[in-house]
Formats: structure tokens, C-alpha cells, sequence
């Protein structure tokens, strides 16, 4: 496998990712590459694997506050009625 990590900017603006790396990334046409700014640069990851690192933040975050995801869904629930009450007038329903 090669170990060359830089890769050149076309005309276009477009960067070609060699075959080695899209395998080794599970990348295929057609997927969506994410693009992050960072402290250290430019970081571009396959967006599903952005996604899950987030989600992996996110649920690290709510248990260091010792907040359960139930929890934080029924303190949404509470804040979009009390948004529509406020901002509408309307009263949400049961199943809302």
C-alpha cells in the first residue's frame, strides 16, 4: 500500500483520491465525502464515518452529565410545545 498522503488540486477544483485509499476507506462513487476545518487542518472522512464519530461526542457528553437519551428527548418534547405555545398559539397534542 502507498503511503503518499498528499494529493494534487485539478483545474476544476475537484482532488482525485487513488484507488488504495477509496478501498482502505470504503469509498465508492456516489458516497459523500465530509470536509471538517480543524485546529490542525483540513480533516475529510467518508460523511457516515463523520456522522458516527459526532454521535459518539454527543452520547460521551450526555453521559458525563449522566443525561439518558430518553431524557433529552422528552426535554425536546417540552421545548417545542412550550416554542409552539409561545410562538403559535397552538397546544400540543398528546402524541406530540
Amino acid at each position: 500500500m502507498e503511503s503518499k498522503r498528499t494529493f494534487s488540486v485539478g483545474d476544476n477544483g475537484s482532488i482525485e483520491l487513488p484507488d488504495w485509499f477509496k478501498q482502505k476507506y470504503n469509498i465508492k462513487p456516489g458516497d459523500e465525502i465530509s470536509y471538517l476545518e480543524t485546529d490542525a487542518g483540513l480533516l475529510v472522512a467518508p460523511r457516515i464515518e463523520l456522522v458516527n464519530q459526532l454521535l459518539d461526542q454527543i452520547g460521551a457528553g450526555l453521559k458525563a452529565k449522566d443525561i439518558t437519551l430518553e431524557e433529552l428527548m422528552e426535554s425536546g418534547r417540552e421545548y417545542r410545545g412550550d416554542m409552539l405555545r409561545e410562538d403559535y398559539g397552538i397546544e400540543a397534542g398528546a402524541d406530540d
